[in-house]
């Protein structure tokens, strides 16, 4: 008898409550933290002046901090050179790659070289430190868990400042022009939108975290509780729209491909298409749908900074103006030339608009195939860990979702940026071959012309799984 047909692929999986976390993915990890929590509440304690933030200079812990972070993944990256030679670098990666390269071509005809080129640094340590250490780390490694202990500390902590009184009383666009309102709390964040995006996460992750035995489900639940009390207190529709749709969004996805085969990313393309044909046949379209749901076709005077921004991406279609040399960058058309309230806009609130600001047609091409070769790579994942599967990818179509209303996509330090980088690796780190275990000696192939096992002999039960 062979040694197929006694039993399948041995991978040699492990329970996931004997996941831990080594000293390489505490690296993206510790990334995370500085994005999510540090930063943060170093703002809160001491908010940048004016005229840092019409600069757009770093503050010095960006300076500090980041450059360690990075230079530690490259130590770690220089002491295991033989082995991240022998890795199998996934295709998404490798877009990823290409789309930062590009950005930092770009420098080269930006309106201010100068800022271009500084932020496209900060950029290179971002991914730097989340992709190397996350590619080294070992396969038990449980990287999503310690993303989940980020975020559900982040929640824990933002619920004491939300109900401390914390609270965001500004000028809020409505039809009928700036009303001074409550708008909702922002917890330690400069804004309530990152509250609201960042709970979301954290509620996406507990929704994970509530699949796993033990303790960790308890923890999920208190997740889950924690996050949709601060999504309400930040009156964050969008953040909780989507954070409902994305997990049942994936999960059709998932199982439409287990009947189908057909690549995650064809079937989310297929979805957008419908969607497309849908609005098209019956007459509909965004603004309509943001008027049925919040009376407010203009998404919060978005379609204004969207006006202009299509406008400025029309005088340079092919390049744009440069990686992040438009926004915040003294004498730009965006202080010259935008309307009123629009000079003091850090980013149009689209990451799509924003990269065919930033690098024209050709940079929105390398950010579609990175999205869909991400998409394409949790396919791989699916065969390994459904239920990882699963979590990354309603993060992903969260992300991807979110950035039609935000500036997400290679923005500087933004958090959810971070997440989709770290989310990206964890993906690639099931693209490659893993390891087989030792296949027990009854269960062997034998020699040619040999006896095989005896038919009274007592057959080792396979462990079938990832290591």
């Amino acid at each position: 008898m062979s040694q197929t047909s006694i039993h399948p692929l041995v991978l040699g999986r492990r329970k996931s409550s004997t996941r831990t976390i080594d000293k390489y993915a505490i690296v993206p990890l510790a990334a995370c933290v500085f994005a999510l929590i540090v930063m943060p509440l170093l703002q809160f304690i001491n908010p940048p002046s004016a005229e840092a933030v019409a600069d757009g200079a770093a503050r010095p812990e960006n300076r500090i901090l980041w450059p360690v972070i990075a230079a530690i993944s490259v130590v770690f990256a220089i002491q295991n050179r033989s082995r991240l030679a022998k890795l199998t670098w996934p295709p998404h990666i490798i877009c990823l790659i290409a789309y930062l390269v590009f950005a930092g071509a770009s420098v080269l005809w930006a309106f201010s070289p100068k800022i271009s080129f500084t932020r496209f640094a900060q950029e290179v340590m971002v991914v730097i430190s989340i992709v190397l250490p996350a590619m080294l780390a070992a396969r038990r490694s449980d990287i999503m868990h310690g993303l989940f202990l980020c975020f559900a500390f982040a929640a824990i902590l933002n619920v004491f400042f939300v109900y401390s009184g914390t609270h965001t009383d500004a000028f809020h666009w409505s039809p009928h022009g700036f009303q001074y309102v409550y708008i909702g709390s922002p917890g330690y964040f400069p804004s309530k939108n990152l509250l609201g995006e960042c709970a979301a996460v954290a509620f996406l992750l507990s929704l994970h975290e509530i699949l796993c035995p033990g303790w960790r489900r308890v923890l999920g639940i208190i997740g889950v509780a924690m996050s949709i009390s601060l999504i309400f207190s930040s009156d964050s529709k969008t953040a909780l729209g989507l954070a409902l749709i994305c997990p049942f969004l994936s999960g059709l996805t998932l199982i439409t491909r287990k009947v189908t085969r057909i690549s995650p990313a064809i079937i989310i393309l297929s979805i957008t298409l419908c969607y497309v044909v849908l609005s098209i046949v019956f007459h509909y379209n965004l603004n309509w749908l943001s008027y049925k749901l919040y009376g407010d076709p203009t998404f919060t005077g978005r379609t204004v900074i969207w006006d202009f921004v299509q406008h400025e991406i029309d005088r340079r279609p092919l390049l744009g103006w440069g990686y992040e040399s438009f926004w915040l960058v003294p004498g730009s058309p965006a202080f010259v030339e935008a309307p009123s309230w629009v000079k003091a806009m850090p980013n149009g609130h689209n990451g799509y608009y924003d990269t065919m600001l930033d690098l024209g047609y050709v940079g929105l091409a390398f950010l579609l195939v990175f999205i869909i070769a991400t998409l394409h790579a949790i396919g791989r994942v699916a065969d390994r860990d459904l239920v990882r599967a699963s979590l990354v990818l309603s993060l992903a179509l969260f992300l991807i979702l979110y950035n039609f209303l935000e500036r997400l996509w290679m923005h500087g330090f933004q958090v959810l940026w971070v997440v989709f980088v770290i989310v990206a690796a964890e993906i690639g780190r099931y693209w490659g071959p893993f390891p087989l275990r030792r296949v027990p000696s009854g269960l062997r192939s034998p020699r040619p012309g040999s006896p095989g096992p005896s038919l009274g002999a007592r057959m080792p039960r396979p462990r079938i799984g990832l290591s």
